[in-house]
């Protein structure tokens, strides 16, 4: 009978188990959906491989070793070339663990590489295949992971492109399966219910599954309510509408285009609600407006509003940017927007020369750059609109050669405007880190790279406020060092007036979200769609250039210039080469070029280089694998002394017979270790006579008769004496001295 009841849990565990791997998979199935991963199959079989090895229960070394060759392989079959497990292959393995593992403690999440993104993933079905035993055939607690894969599938839908109608079926089915059959197995050790063969056990569960599967096909077949939310983004954006914030003063804000930059600072919380969608066949930044004079504390326009009509949109729009000497390619955008956008001003992109929307009149003040399109001289929403712009294209060497030619017409004074308040040392820091260059571009540059290091962060929580006597600038480039896109933009361009080189603070959106590529339009052009929203909100700085125009630079961390930039080959030396390409030559021997080295010496070098660095590796290697198996055998010797003292914590937390029980057995374990086990034909008491004759006492003689008071009264909840605790604290002490 015991034998059938053994056979019966082993079968009813392993079918938990498995009903818990096919709602882990739930987890798994969203991540081709979600993520730039190709394929989940090799993901896929790793997690049965893992499970499998699980619910076998094979001893713990055999399995940590048999998951961790199947890591190997997985990583091996994605993403290493060489031979497997060769010296090569761990060389590049580590090499590369390494490098993740500096920038994990730098907080360069970002730089992290797909092996190592991929190891980690990996690591977490190996953690879960444990986790899910213990859950499900162990503990039997499974109502927390259903709920939470529940709410996993059901989140993932609403916000993301993944489509939960069929998941959301599996999951109830398998979720309430394993409830059931767990709460069965429960049930069943509870009453001390014995069957004698494992059919009439089985019986039992079949009301389980029926129920089961009529409900899903009633909830499935059964009207439902159309959906209350037409997108659930916009609703909790309207019910957070003043979450976190009040007046214009607050501390918290919320990300997204606003028209008021008197006062800069603080922290903003993310809003993704869409503002519009672009066909475009580049990305490339969105501008809104320039901002021309620094107060201390945030952006001002030196002049009121004087919105002017542009009867000529091509002439009128071209000279905003001026690129006189710029090469361009003529390309097309269509913006559509999306929702309750309530932004009156024409967004556009750098180059802009018409707009193509029907009856609307556009209207340009020149000292923000901003456009306004109306309607019977009335400022309106543009539902959508075309546009046609010369996309630029800067040449590195001339803008190198800006200083030599200066268009006073646009060198003007109020473009390297700052505040009689600016602090001494803004100005010594703009020229402490320009002092090598001798150039506008090259010191513009300089500025730029300078946040990249030097202790700047970028974050939008946390963000300070400058004080009434603090400037913004000043704040941030010395004291607080964290901030976001305004921090990075308005302390670059007053760096750069202090330098007297001209800039502006300008607003709008980076590209935002591809969500479609490659789709027709007219004359066989292909466009990528764009969603762009409030998170996409943004400002950066530009710089003026003679002959070149306004020029875009990215100073914020984690952001990357969307201008495009190029360098130009001379032309007399490119007409040297065409002559000497059409000149006849002689047969001669091949010369190396005077950067070249002949091919066997190069050879000679980067097989020296690399056996250098595969030695270096190797050692690498070799000193970690030592310095790992040093601290497993040094784990594994003091197993003991580390879960007594685990037990002990728990035994004096809950003293109950429970745990009595467990701190008993773990007794008899350390005494079987040390070489005093328990003999097959020796009574409890006649071992406990002879442990306390081994060691002269009388603990084991007392520890054993209140394990049997609690053993044969089968009083599981009992409370046990705090002096039994101490009885065996003193004893386990005595045996591990």
């Amino acid at each position: 009978m015991n034998t059938a009841s053994e056979d019966r849990s082993i079968v009813y565990s392993s079918l938990l188990y498995v009903l818990g791997f096919l709602l882990f998979l739930e987890w798994l199935y969203p991540v081709k959906d979600i993520t730039d991963t190709s394929s989940l199959t090799i993901f896929i079989l790793y997690a049965l491989f893992c499970f499998a090895i699980s619910m076998i229960q094979m001893k713990w070394w055999i399995s940590f070793l048999l998951k961790g060759i199947g890591l190997f392989i997985v990583v091996n079959a994605l993403f290493i070339e060489a031979q497997f497990l060769s010296m090569k292959w761990f060389s590049v393995l580590f090499g590369d663990l390494f490098t993740n593992v500096e920038a994990l403690f730098s907080q360069q999440f970002f730089q992290f590489t797909p092996l190592f993104r991929s190891v980690l993933f990996l690591l977490l079905i190996w953690l879960m295949s444990y986790l899910l035993y213990y859950w499900f055939v162990i503990m039997k607690r499974i109502f927390l992971f259903v709920l939470l894969t529940f709410t996993y599938i059901a989140v993932l839908d609403t916000f993301t492109v993944y489509d939960a109608t069929l998941p959301i079926i599996r999951t109830f089915i398998l979720g309430f399966l394993a409830l059931g059959i767990a709460n069965f197995m429960k049930e069943l050790k509870k009453e001390a219910v014995h069957f004698s063969w494992l059919k009439k056990t089985a019986v039992w569960l079949v009301p389980l599954i029926v129920i089961v599967f009529v409900s899903t096909i009633i909830g499935y077949a059964a009207p439902k309510f159309e959906p209350q939310w037409a997108d659930p983004v916009p609703f909790i954006k309207s019910k957070a509408e003043n979450a976190g914030m009040s007046d214009r003063g607050s501390s918290i804000q919320k990300v997204g285009y606003g028209e008021d930059d008197s006062r800069l600072g603080g922290s903003f919380v993310q809003d993704y609600t869409p503002v519009f969608q672009a066909a475009v066949t580049d990305e490339h930044y969105w501008r809104i407006e320039t901002k021309d004079m620094y107060t201390g504390k945030g952006w001002e326009a030196s002049g009121d509003p004087d919105y002017q009509q542009m009867d000529n949109q091509g002439m009128a729009f071209r000279s905003m940017f001026r690129f006189e000497s710029v090469e361009t390619e003529k390309m097309e955008a269509m913006i559509e927007f999306q929702g309750n956008t309530s932004i009156k001003k024409l967004i556009y992109p750098y180059g802009t020369f018409q707009v193509f929307a029907a009856g609307v009149d556009y209207f340009l003040d020149p000292i923000t750059s901003s456009i306004e399109p109306r309607i019977e001289n009335e400022a309106v929403v543009l539902e959508n609109y075309t546009i046609s712009y010369d996309n630029p294209s800067f040449a590195i060497n001339e803008l190198r050669k800006a200083d030599q030619a200066v268009n006073k017409d646009i060198e003007n004074p109020q473009y390297t405007q700052l505040p009689n308040t600016l602090p001494d040392r803004v100005y010594d820091l703009a020229e402490e880190i320009t002092a090598s260059y001798d150039n506008r571009y090259d010191k513009t540059k300089a500025i730029e790279r300078y946040f990249s290091s030097n202790g700047y962060e970028y974050q939008t929580m946390d963000v300070p406020v400058p004080k009434a006597n603090q400037d913004y600038v000043d704040q941030f480039l010395f004291d607080s060092k964290v901030g976001y896109c305004d921090n990075y933009s308005t302390s670059m361009v007053v760096m750069l007036r202090s330098l007297g080189i001209p800039a502006r603070w300008t607003k709008g959106f980076t590209s935002g979200e591809m969500i479609q590529g490659e789709v027709g339009g007219a004359n066989e052009e292909t466009f990528d769609i764009y969603e762009v929203t409030n998170a996409n909100a943004h400002s950066w700085v530009e710089v003026y250039f003679p002959e070149a125009g306004w020029v875009p630079f990215e100073p914020t961390q984690g952001f990357t210039n969307l201008a495009e930039f190029h360098t130009e080959i001379n032309n007399d030396v490119a007409q040297q080469e065409e002559e000497m390409m059409e000149t006849p030559e002689k047969e001669e021997e091949e010369v190396p070029k005077p950067n070249e080295l002949p091919k066997d010496v190069d050879e000679d070098v980067a097989s020296a280089s690399d056996e250098s660095a595969w030695n270096f590796s190797w050692q690498s290697i070799t000193i970690l694998l030592l310095v790992l198996l040093l601290l497993g055998y040094l784990i594994y010797k003091t197993r003991f002394r580390w879960k007594t003292h685990f037990i002990l914590m728990k035994f004096r937390k809950h003293p109950d017979s429970k745990n009595y029980q467990e701190a008993y057995h773990h007794l008899m374990k350390v005494l079987e270790h040390k070489g005093l086990g328990k003999k097959t034909d020796e009574t409890l008491r006649e071992y406990a006579r002879k442990i306390d004759v081994r060691y002269t006492t009388d603990e084991m003689w007392r520890l054993t008769s209140q394990f049997e008071n609690i053993l044969y009264h089968q009083q599981q909840n009992q409370a046990v004496p705090l002096e039994v605790t101490q009885l065996w604290k003193n004893l386990i002490k005595r045996i591990m001295a």
